[in-house]
């Protein structure tokens, strides 16, 4: 049986790394997860991101986000070099984890090419949606967990680990027309797609993230699910 695949979204500061790591350590101990582990193989969990899951996406992440990098990139090249790093991402490590049965947590996929290319950085939406369907061969997300927090707050708290990459550096405008791209997309996808807010205690959005992905659980594998 083929894997899950979750991903998790949101602007920069929103805690999406964090949340991921949560995700991987408390979903198995999730009463849902233990009742489907009972009459399925056990899943073995995968975390991934973008840009970076693979040796190329790393050589990709530190040319696209990397504040000391002296590489100025055209709006245009930077979508494409996103959209390379997502095909080897599917090709060498989703797509394969998922035909294992693994379940894949990703830290961003699809939405934020939108949300930072398209709405942010102005370019083509139906283009940004073309290479899309190119990068990942037609593979989405079971389940896209939009974590919901406000640019400024996020921003600071970004800013707070660090000098901040070469996209946390972008304006303020900037970070505001990336946030109106996520909730549009959440208003026009709204189909496997949770909108958890993301102002709270990270132990408190971690459990509201297990208790929707609890109930996609009960969704995909219904109690009389034959063993």
């Amino acid at each position: 049986m083929a894997g899950k695949f979750i991903v998790l979204e949101g602007v920069e500061g929103c805690g999406k790394s964090t949340q991921l790591q949560l995700l991987a350590r408390h979903l198995p101990a999730s009463q849902s997860f233990q009742r489907v582990r009972r009459q399925l193989p056990t899943p073995p969990i995968l975390t991934s991101r973008e840009p970076g899951g693979t040796d190329l996406g790393v050589r990709l992440r530190h040319l696209l986000l990397h504040q000391d990098s002296q590489v100025s990139i055209d709006p245009r090249a930077e979508l494409l070099l996103y959209a390379a790093d997502r095909a080897q991402h599917v090709d060498q490590v989703i797509k394969p984890a998922l035909d294992r049965g693994c379940w894949v947590l990703c830290d961003r996929f699809i939405d934020s090419t939108l949300a930072y290319q398209g709405y942010g950085r102005g370019l083509d939406l139906d283009l940004i949606h073309q290479l899309n369907r190119l990068a990942t061969a037609g593979l989405a997300p079971d389940l896209t967990l939009w974590l919901q927090l406000p640019v400024e707050q996020g921003l600071a708290r970004a800013r707070q680990q660090g000098g901040g990459d070469r996209i946390e550096r972008a304006d303020l405008a900037f970070h505001r027309r990336v946030q109106h791209g996520f909730e549009t997309l959440a208003q026009q996808y709204p189909q496997n797609r949770a909108r958890i807010e993301a102002n709270g205690s990270p132990t408190a959005v971690s459990a509201a993230i297990l208790s929707v992905v609890e109930i996609y659980l009960e969704q995909w594998y219904p109690k009389d699910l034959a063993t």
